[in-house]
């Protein structure tokens, strides 16, 4: 299987996980007329059941009979696979790993223990499913590799998605005898930690070993709601990657841009995943608003993924035709854009370091400097990656580490081998320092601690937290080269930075100005944070050769409060090295701009998207008016020999100009998403 690019473009995760109480299962299914919605819906791969997170199966087992659902009256999955494939709609096969209800009322003795002893997940009286199976115990091999064993024995399998498959530190007596029989001790956070990462990967290779060596050609896929730094190790147990990333089910709009732009650096094909729910997952009869559906599916094509819509089958088994009025509208389009997305890959010229990799990320839980650094960068129209330390960061002219990066002895003689060659590095707060904090492990910064910094009543350093009333505020100073744009004065830092010296041979760009005094219960002034004193201090922003450093967490601030200061001293500064961006527009920061390439057709593809996500209820953003913008003027920094710009699917020539090795041309509407082709010398 080439595993880099063999996904469909329009794909459906269809849920059905359905209680034993609720009767008629099934019974309102129709083969024919659930294949004909799919079909005429543009859908062609779609992901059903054999077994739910009540534990129930829906297909005919003989080795399971009693958890077969018992209100299921017909080979439900069987149908549902034969009706599809009879249309050439692709079938993967969904099975739960670690939420079985069933399972978790029959074997306790499987299940996760945190450590105080209780069972990890819901407890006994609340309403719930959660609880987490244990793959350290019995249980994946007196059950759950003789069930999927069944599913490739009996099925017609394309690929199989397994669900919930999480690390879970665990104090149970399987896994102590485990980590006991490794040398490590049960009794350390750290160590069950560690156990349960290592051991989950163990699982996963082995699991997909068993699954190839029966159907080479399957596809897999293990989800945990979120794709992150600590998959890179297990990539070779995955053919490709799902993003679960439900915009309004909590994970929210940096999410999805966050997860993809470091999954395409993987190697392996990349599949997005939105709902047509207005909330989340098991949200019945709810419809997602047109706008929202179609900016979240065209997003994922401008970032280089597939497109998948999760829905959930109503427990009678007839498909929601409304639904698909919905879904069929969008991959209408889709369908008719696939030509100039297939096979393409993004076109970046900056990395973004994600400190995920040295703290922890979760579905909808990002680490507040990676999200800003995504923002700001978006708004900007910046082509770029994230990536970690294991990134190759030859083919980036630019490196970002935001905020929290640590930097180790090889980390730096990494980043100092890319600076040899000719790349440029921006540094914000603690990223370079140490990973003590002791001092600044990345000398090219320019740079020195001059001390930690003023302490909170706690003894905790002030510097990175953030307080309501900005209790540890300072305040920057900028020259006129790294302030263009901005007033020539003091401008509030709402998060306390580093305090830093430059060394002999640094350029400060801008100082900190501190205020007269912090914040505390003996000594305030008005209802925030205290004014400047007007005195510059220690540097705010060094430039030192092909290195810039911040002092300040301008991304984390951004995050937190988006000052356009902040943004403004973020791209003065990335101008100051990189005058020359990939693609620069005067439209509106609202504007997603995202350039990508299908270098077997000598071309390159602009996506313009506009649509604004608002807070308009309490709980999430919601998208509901497409506003178009107009005669947006684009400069694209291209290959030389440029032939033509075409907007698409529209077919409709738009007239360019080359000035230098740039291509310039106007789009003259942006109605929600608008692609323009860049046609190379030799383009067909």
């Amino acid at each position: 299987m080439n595993h880099t690019d063999f996904l469909p473009f329009r794909q459906i995760h269809l849920d059905f996980h359905t209680s034993e109480l609720i009767t008629g299962i099934g019974a309102e299914f129709d083969p024919d007329e659930f294949a004909d919605t799919l079909a005429r819906a543009h859908v062609n791969s779609i992901t059903c059941f054999a077994r739910c997170h009540h534990g129930w199966i829906y297909y005919d087992t003989a080795r399971n009979p009693e958890r077969r659902h018992p209100h299921l009256t017909r080979d439900l999955l069987r149908e549902q696979i034969e009706a599809c494939h009879a249309r050439g709609i692709r079938v993967p096969i969904y099975t739960t790993v670690q939420w079985d209800h069933f399972t978790a009322l029959a074997h306790p003795e499987w299940l996760c223990m945190d450590e105080t002893g209780r069972i990890v997940g819901t407890p006994p009286f609340e309403a719930g499913f959660y609880r987490q199976l244990n793959v350290n115990s019995p249980y994946v091999d007196e059950f759950l590799k003789p069930h999927v064993r069944e599913i490739l024995d009996t099925l017609p399998v394309d690929g199989l998605f397994f669900d919930i498959v999480q690390p879970i530190p665990s104090t149970d007596p399987h896994t102590q005898k485990q980590m006991r029989a490794t040398g490590l001790d049960p009794a350390s956070d750290g160590e069950r930690a560690r156990f349960a990462l290592e051991s989950l990967n163990d699982f996963k290779r082995d699991m997909s070993a068993f699954v190839w060596s029966i159907n080479p050609e399957a596809s897999i896929f293990y989800n945990a709601g979120h794709v992150g730094t600590r998959h890179r190790a297990v990539t070779d147990a995955y053919s490709h990657w799902e993003l679960e990333t439900l915009p309004s089910g909590g994970w929210g709009y940096q999410h999805f841009p966050v997860s993809m732009r470091y999954a395409r650096t993987l190697g392996i094909d990349v599949l997005g995943q939105t709902g047509k729910f207005h909330t989340s997952w098991g949200d019945f009869h709810s419809f997602k608003n047109l706008p929202a559906l179609q900016f979240e599916v065209f997003r994922m094509l401008a970032m280089g993924a597939k497109c998948m819509i999760g829905d959930q089958l109503p427990p009678r088994g007839r498909i929601e035709p409304y639904v698909y009025k919905l879904v069929g509208q969008v991959y209408a389009e889709v369908e008719e854009k696939e030509p100039w997305c297939q096979g393409a890959q993004p076109v970046s010229e900056i990395a973004v370091f994600t400190p995920e990799e040295f703290t922890s990320a979760s579905a909808g839980i990002l680490p507040d400097a990676i999200k800003g650094a995504n923002r700001l960068l978006e708004e900007a129209a910046q082509q770029f990656d994230i990536i970690d330390s294991a990134t190759d960061l030859a083919p980036y002219r630019l490196v970002i580490l935001p905020d929290t990066i640590p930097v180790d002895t090889a980390l730096a003689a990494k980043l100092d081998q890319y600076l040899a060659h000719g790349g440029k590095i921006i540094a914000t707060f603690e990223s370079g320092l140490n990973p003590e904090g002791t001092g600044f492990g990345l000398a090219a910064l320019g740079v020195t601690m001059a001390s930690e910094g003023p302490r909170q009543l706690d003894g905790h350093p002030a510097r990175g937290e953030f307080f309501p009333a900005n209790d540890y505020a300072e305040y920057i100073l900028p020259g006129s080269e790294i302030g263009r744009g901005l007033p020539p004065t003091e401008h509030v830092m709402y998060i306390r930075g580093m305090d830093v010296h430059a060394q002999d041979g640094s350029e400060v760009l801008a100082q900190i100005v501190p205020s007269y005094f912090d914040r505390t219960w003996e000594h305030f002034c008005s209802h925030r944070h205290t004014p400047s004193a007007g005195l510059p201090g220690n540097p705010a922003i060094v430039r030192n050769g092909n290195a810039i450093y911040f002092s300040s967490p301008i991304f984390t601030t951004y995050e937190k409060m988006a000052p356009l200061w902040c943004k403004r001293l973020l791209l003065n500064a990335i101008d100051l090295l990189l005058p020359d961006a990939l693609v620069r527009h005067d439209g509106p920061s609202t504007l997603l701009v995202t350039l990508n390439e299908q270098s077997a057709l000598n071309r390159q593809i602009l996506h313009l998207l506009h649509y604004i996500p608002e807070r308009r209820g309490q709980q999430f953003d919601v998208i509901e008016d497409v506003i178009p913008v107009y005669d947006i003027a684009l400069s694209v920094r291209a290959p030389s020999g440029v032939e033509s710009v075409t907007a698409v699917p529209q077919g409709e020539p738009v007239p360019f100009t080359m000035r230098g090795d740039r291509v310039e041309f106007v789009a003259p509407k942006v109605d929600g998403h608008q692609m323009f082709v860049i046609g190379l010398a030799g383009s067909f």
